[in-house]
């Protein structure tokens, strides 16, 4: 993600404009801002829009036709006051009512105009008019370069550290999507998709082939068929928190994926009872949280309340055979002693195929958790016969509440050897090895890295015992000498 320093300037100085302006909530004003932000898109689309049909003679008809006053190029003209509300009573009302029947509708249907100062709108307004200008000149392509601006404005979510929403790390969720491949014709499912930063990789990743290097993403995508596939059939993901919903939605949408498929849904709950329907599965599901009993699925494989092991169950059952996942968990399942765990990593090596086991440093999180984590990457149906584990030591930032960045970063070479991993060049360290199927099994099915890495012990030699006593009388008698002298002194 590259985004220019006067963007980050002036979204910082819209983030702090919100705080000062009694938004201090990060979700809120983020749905605010998004809002605007989408406004401010559709204007653009239009005046392109009207400006080729004047060149082509193709009748168009503007979006703003029958809503005039809601778009931005009119109501951005008005006095502050008269602004905050025409938006307020006819632009947020326009795009709560755009795309109806869409999944993007639905997830409009309550969102509410909460800006009250005219003064905090109006300077809104015009930050965003001076990042689109400046997005404008951009050559990497004007849409790759509003996603990675939206994405260093979603980033203040984590910043914010607030309502316990932080978002997995842009360069991890990259790894994991590397590790997985999705291709373009595959259907993409995140369970617990928060503002959608998985499907987003997925569609770089599945549109990297199609792209010269530093040219527009996906540029040598020609074919109509395939962008169809990309736009309406590709994405797919559920979250509880309708606000998450709203900023993944926009998300997708600002990365020029016209119909993501993202719904609010308890996907561990009885009402959710999808099976074998995506090839590809990346998540980070919430850890460390539970499910009521009474409004649990009936379909789980295991009997637990704990969601890190539901979700894990869930993701087995959604698979189609022969789809991947790359699943974010925390380390207590890898080798947590209750017949949930035990049975839950019997079903995941006797009825896929476990291709990794990555553990992670503990501080991948922080400062929001220190939590020990792994990735896990299977796929559905067959059986596993050796089990690849990776040691990640570093992940290219220091472990500690700064993450500041740093040289140290096992992430290319996991890339790599997991690459090679199934060739004559791999060769195994101490870092990442095989372990067979036979061995897990003895251990109780254990999948902890500790469990299996060598431990090398390095040899001392200590001088013979009669050389250490005669250096020990040998202190003992100067410490004697120099307390004498201390003591005729005084």
């Amino acid at each position: 993600m590259f985004v220019r320093s006067e963007v980050k300037s002036k979204i910082d100085s819209i983030w702090n404009k919100f705080w000062s302006g009694g938004i201090a909530n990060p979700l809120d004003a983020i749905q605010q801002i998004t809002a605007l932000i989408f406004l401010k898109l559709l204007n653009e689309n239009d005046n392109k829009a009207i400006l080729q049909s004047s060149f082509t003679g193709e009748k168009y008809v503007s979006l703003f036709e029958n809503d005039k006053m809601a778009k931005w190029d009119n109501f951005k003209e008005l006095d502050s006051e008269t602004m905050l509300e025409t938006i307020r009573d006819e632009a947020f009302p326009f795009i709560k009512k755009y795309n109806e029947g869409s999944e993007f509708n639905k997830s409009l249907k309550d969102l509410a105009f909460i800006i009250t100062k005219p003064s905090l709108l109006s300077e809104t307004v015009d930050g965003i008019d001076q990042i689109f200008d400046i997005l404008e000149e951009d050559e990497e392509g004007f849409m790759d370069s509003l996603g990675d601006m939206y994405e260093y404005l979603l980033s203040e979510i984590s910043s914010s550290g607030k309502n316990g929403q932080f978002r997995t790390p842009r360069h991890i969720i990259q790894m994991i999507t590397s590790l997985v491949n999705p291709q373009i014709g595959e259907k993409v499912f995140d369970p617990s998709c928060g503002t959608a930063g998985f499907l987003v990789s997925a569609y770089s990743h599945m549109l990297q082939p199609y792209t010269e290097k530093g040219g527009k993403l996906g540029a040598n995508l020609t074919d109509t068929n395939l962008w169809e596939k990309l736009s309406n059939e590709t994405f797919y993901g559920n979250d509880s928190d309708i606000s998450m919903i709203r900023i993944s939605m926009m998300n997708m949408m600002l990365h020029d994926i016209s119909n993501p498929h993202i719904k609010q849904a308890d996907t561990l709950s009885k009402g959710y009872n999808e099976k074998d329907m995506y090839q590809v599965v990346l998540a980070n599901p919430p850890f460390k949280g539970s499910i009521d009993k009474e409004d649990q699925n009936e379909n789980f494989s295991i009997t637990s309340t704990k969601t890190e092991l539901l979700f894990l169950d869930l993701i087995e059952r959604v698979l189609d055979i022969g789809g991947r996942c790359g699943v974010i968990i925390p380390d207590g399942v890898l080798f947590g002693s209750s017949k949930a765990h035990k049975t839950l990593r019997k079903n995941l090596l006797e009825k896929n195929e476990l291709k990794a086991v990555i553990k992670m440093p503990s501080g991948v999180f922080k400062p929001y958790a220190g939590v020990s984590t792994a990735v896990l990457v299977f796929v559905k149906g067959g059986t596993t016969s050796k089990v690849w584990f990776y040691d990640m030591e570093a992940d290219g930032y220091s472990l500690d509440d700064k993450r500041n960045k740093i040289e140290q970063n096992d992430i290319p070479d996991i890339l790599e050897q997991y690459t090679k991993k199934d060739t004559e060049d791999y060769k195994e360290t101490k870092k990442h090895f095989f372990v067979d199927i036979k061995d897990i099994k003895d251990n109780d099915f254990d999948l902890s890295i500790n469990r299996y890495k060598e431990i090398e012990y390095e040899e001392v030699e200590y001088a013979p015992t009669e050389d250490i006593l005669s250096e020990i009388e040998s202190l003992s008698s100067d410490i004697n000498k120099d307390l004498g002298e201390l003591k005729s002194l005084i």
